[in-house]
């Protein structure tokens, strides 16, 4: 352990900046890159250290909300733990919606909030609450070592790696960990003179935690497919979604037994690969089709669709849910529950099943060959109705069409973080499969529309350019992730589909039930903000859109920038939302129920 390079006596100031500066090093150590910091008095020393930290790509936020937004997408985007570090009092309690997100989506995150010491609680100091806990069961870990001091130097490393390690690889699986760190004045001191504990000789983290990731037992995969009907030719279907493990495992074990993907946009299979079904929200609309297409056994790999069409198909099916850590299955059907990594799980399977030839012999068995049919069905109409190349004329700016053309022009390997509420379930409707699909993520942990423009920052910071699709009240209620210098914005270009209020109530039965003026005023609450004004007015490129020439605008602005661009489509009122979704999902049942019906399309 080092000692104090001089004979100055160690005061608290010193000690605090040694022991934050210990944390750090750890963190480093341990893997984290990054770290997003609000301004505030408490966390100096935490912030210093941090500051000074060569390998930690640093953040400021004004917004403690949008700070704790940011350090999950940056989770979100790479898998490793991003720090946030607030001062003490309400600061604290505005991460706790990230935190929620963080524990329930299964993304790492290390929460620092400071606090005051004990001395100064329940006695009316400034800016202290009861920090004890604040954020419930949520997190992985807690820990509040107390202000630091002699007797609890031997511990420091530990605390920074073992925060590290809970949250990356905790047995509830990866999520937030709250470190509540109380400091005493002063607040500034010298690390150098306060003494770090050394570290491992070899450069690595105080503690190395070695995740398995276990694959199926034997005797369940010989369970499986002698009587669990995971064999070739059965009526099964896999329904994947984020987190659903290696897509070439996936497609392999859907070849090997002839079993049609049901493939959400954040699983990574939206493909041209025969077998993905995208438009099931399309396709299940069909009752004749739902009705004569019920699978024998479901197999769920990752989150669930947000299509409500989807879950209510597959609700009451025989079902085998693959899932690590968590518990997915708020229907409450499963016939079984299987603790154990999707990927693994797949290629298990697949290895029972493979035949000496490999691979699926008899690409026009029945029941994958009619979901590939519907499929084609689905896409055609798609295509035709929501795309120019078809008909030669550009379609009529709508959000399915916004949603279609956004997922089709997004970048070569670009990233789009797609909102809650109807962005998600839009592009999860009509995103049509393309060669190289983007990658996709969202906030579907929670399914709240807090954070996702920070959420995008987050990731746009962390893996490079990023498309951010939100409607204008998620913007609006994240517009905080705007304030900040112009020369720390990532290329982030956020599509703003401006529909003048909340679209997706105007779905539910409230909309028809109650008179307009109290719909609007309490579901639909159109705002007298204008998304373009408001970001121009922080500073950002602004490019609105709105009818002729449409799609040429949007594929021009989603070329990324340098310093962000806020992209707002102006688009028909929520009404003529609604009548937009009903023509193209009548057109959908219509292609699907047809006898012959219409083969699969290629782009040009």
């Amino acid at each position: 352990m080092s000692v104090p390079s001089d004979s100055r006596i160690v005061g608290d100031g010193d000690r605090q900046a040694a022991f934050a500066a210990t944390l750090v090093d750890e963190w480093v150590r341990s893997g984290v890159r990054h770290a997003v910091i609000c301004p505030g008095s408490r966390s100096t020393p935490l912030a210093l250290a941090v500051a000074a930290a060569p390998r930690l790509t640093l953040c400021v936020r004004l917004d403690e909300r949008s700070a704790g937004f940011t350090a999950l997408g940056i989770g979100m985007a790479t898998g490793r733990p991003a720090v946030v570090v607030v001062t003490s009092g309400t600061a604290a309690a505005e991460l706790h919606a990230s935190v929620v997100e963080s524990d329930l989506a299964r993304i790492p995150m290390l929460v620092c909030t400071a606090d005051r010491p004990p001395e100064l609680r329940d006695v009316g100091a400034p800016q202290t609450i009861d920090q004890h806990r604040l954020f419930g069961s949520a997190p992985r870990w807690y820990a509040d070592p107390g202000v630091p001091d002699e007797g609890s130097r031997w511990s420091w490393r530990s605390l920074g790696s073992r925060a590290v390690a809970e949250a990356v690889a905790g047995p509830a699986g990866p999520g937030p960990v709250h470190l509540n760190l109380p400091f005493r004045e002063p607040l500034l001191g010298d690390a150098t003179v306060g003494g770090m504990p050394d570290g491992r000789d070899d450069g690595g983290p105080w503690h190395r935690v070695d995740v398995a990731t276990p694959a199926p037992s034997p005797g369940l995969v010989e369970e499986l497919v002698t009587s669990g009907g995971f064999v070739p030719g059965t009526r099964g279907l896999i329904v994947a979604g984020a987190a659903c493990g290696d897509p070439d495992a996936v497609l392999a074990l859907a070849e090997a037994l002839w079993w049609p993907v049901l493939a959400d946009p954040r699983s990574g299979l939206r493909s041209r690969t025969a077998g993905a079904v995208a438009a099931a929200d399309g396709i299940l609309r069909s009752t004749l089709f739902a009705a004569t297409h019920r699978p024998d056994v479901v197999l769920r790999l990752g989150g669930r669709w947000a299509s409500k069409v989807v879950t209510s198909f597959l609700a009451d099916l025989p079902s085998v849910v693959v899932d690590p850590n968590g518990w997915t299955d708020p229907e409450r059907g499963a016939d079984r529950v299987v603790r154990c990594d999707p990927t693994a799980f797949c290629r298990a399977i697949t290895d029972a099943v493979a035949t000496p030839g490999g691979g699926r012999s008899d690409r026009d068995a029945p029941w994958p060959s009619e979901w590939e049919a519907r499929q084609g069905r689905a896409d055609h109409v798609i295509w035709t109705e929501l795309h120019w190349f078809r008909t030669g004329a550009e379609p009529a700016l709508t959000e399915p069409a916004l949603a279609h053309r956004l997922f089709q022009g997004m970048p070569t390997g670009g990233t789009l973080v797609v909102s809650s509420s109807m962005p998600v379930r839009d592009v999860e409707a009509f995103g049509s499969p393309r060669l190289d699909p983007p990658r996709v993520l969202a906030n579907r942990g929670a399914n709240g529309i807090d954070g996702v423009v920070s959420t995008a920052l987050g990731v746009a910071l962390a893996t490079g350019p990023t498309v951010a699709f939100v409607g204008d009240l998620a913007f609006l209620h994240d517009v905080s992730a705007l304030v900040g210098p112009a020369g720390d914005r990532p290329a982030l270009t956020v599509v703003v589909a401006d529909n003048g209020g909340g679209g997706i109530f105007s779905f539910l039965p409230q909309a028809d039930q109650l008179p307009a003026d109290r719909f609007d005023r309490l579901f639909g609450t159109p705002q007298s903000a204008d998304p373009a004004a408001v970001a121009r007015g922080f500073g950002w490129d602004v490019v609105e859109i709105d009818g002729a020439g449409w799609s040429a605008a949007l594929d021009a602005a989603l070329v990324p920038v340098e310093g962000g661009r806020v992209v707002v489509v102006r688009l028909p009122d929520r009404a003529a939302n609604v009548a937009a979704h009903a023509v193209i999902n009548a057109a959908i049942v219509a292609a699907v129920d047809s006898p012959g019906g219409t083969g699969p399309v290629t782009p040009a």
